[in-house]
């Protein structure tokens, strides 16, 4: 209880520090288990098999911050590396994690850390809603940590969305839910909403404009000139916005042109799925999204039906080089675009209500 007043306090009074010039070790990032490349298919019905899954220290990122990721080929929905990155930052201050995979791991995930350090888990921080970064909340508040995220995922949170079967989804655990938030700014962007100093580094909680979804939060480590940046970039699969929970393609290039002005040249960036990157890797990504935002937008002026622009394969160009291209995560990026460019719902806590398709 102490622990976790000091840090509300600390959190209430804490300032923003401005940037300074920093730089990576020359001997990191070091990668230990790369994602796989595939490619991976799976018979119908299969079913995660959560017993199998291995959460493991894929990288290190400076002597106190490593990066923890899950079993590549076993898990659907994430076959290069199941669940989503998280990171944890260690030292005699306690834990700061980032995310915390998901539920069916939770242990595992702490097995994981608890490989490296045996210091209290003392802040967590999400970086968006879904469920392979927010699925072991629960887990990691109870082991004492202090849980940090954007207004906005806490709503998305509080309210889910209803089932497949139209019946409301479960309340969920209140353990699970941010107690200490945070809006994202849109006369500053880029600003850290909270920064903290622990472990003999210098962290930023920075929320995002709507990307991937409306609450998301990068995750800046000056010291070792690290930005964790989630999910509105990956390169195993095409994009994905979460347009029902608020995310966006225009909002998703926003986000890139605001990591092009906050990242140097040598900041590592780490991304929820795919492989590490630098800034520079940004620039082909932005270049597909503004494209296919055009191709889509011209073919809806000329009064082109889902079906018909799902059919004019605009995605060809960049499928030889985009790992994990399966014909599936190529529909869900067209059709979001599809859904975007004419008559894109509002955003109302948190959400939109997106037109269903057959």
């Amino acid at each position: 209880m102490r622990t976790r007043a000091w840090l509300l306090l600390g959190a209430a009074a804490i300032a923003i520090v401005p940037a300074l010039a920093w730089a990576q070790r020359p001997e990191y990032p070091v990668t230990i288990v790369p994602p796989g490349k595939g490619p991976y298919t799976f018979p119908e019905g299969y079913q995660t098999p959560w017993d199998k899954i291995q959460i493991m220290v894929t990288a290190k990122m400076s002597p106190n911050l490593f990066v923890l990721h899950g079993s590549e080929g076993l898990d659907p929905a994430h076959p290069d590396a199941s669940g989503g990155r998280a990171m944890a930052l260690f030292g005699t201050d306690g834990v700061l994690l980032v995310d915390t995979e998901n539920r069916q791991v939770a242990d595992k995930t702490l097995q994981a850390i608890r490989s490296f350090t045996s210091a209290p888990i003392r802040v967590l921080v999400n970086t968006h809603v879904h469920p392979d970064h927010t699925g072991a909340n629960a887990f990691f508040v109870k082991q004492g940590a202090l849980l940090f995220a954007q207004e906005d995922l806490r709503n998305e949170l509080v309210r889910p969305p209803p089932r497949a079967n139209g019946q409301p989804a479960p309340a969920p655990e209140a353990a699970s839910v941010p107690v200490a938030t945070y809006r994202y700014n849109p006369a500053a962007p880029g600003q850290p909403a909270v920064t903290l100093n622990m472990n003999g580094e210098t962290v930023d909680f920075i929320p995002m404009m709507p990307s991937h979804t409306a609450g998301d939060t990068i995750v800046r480590f000056r010291n070792a000139n690290v930005i964790y940046i989630e999910d509105f970039y990956r390169n195993f699969g095409y994009p994905f916005a979460d347009q029902a929970n608020g995310g966006s393609i225009k909002g998703m290039l926003e986000a890139v042109d605001l990591i092009q002005k906050i990242a140097g040249p040598d900041t590592t960036l780490v991304p929820g799925h795919g492989t590490l990157i630098k800034k520079n890797d940004l620039t082909p990504y932005r270049a597909m999204l503004v494209a296919v935002l055009a191709k889509v937008s011209a073919l809806r002026d000329q009064g082109k039906s889902l079906k018909e622009v799902l059919a004019a394969n605009l995605t060809a160009p960049y499928d030889k080089t985009t790992e994990g291209d399966t014909q599936q995560s190529k529909d869900r990026f067209i059709t979001e675009v599809f859904d975007e460019v004419k008559d894109f719902p509002p955003i109302v806590d948190g959400k939109r209500t997106m037109p269903q398709h057959p």
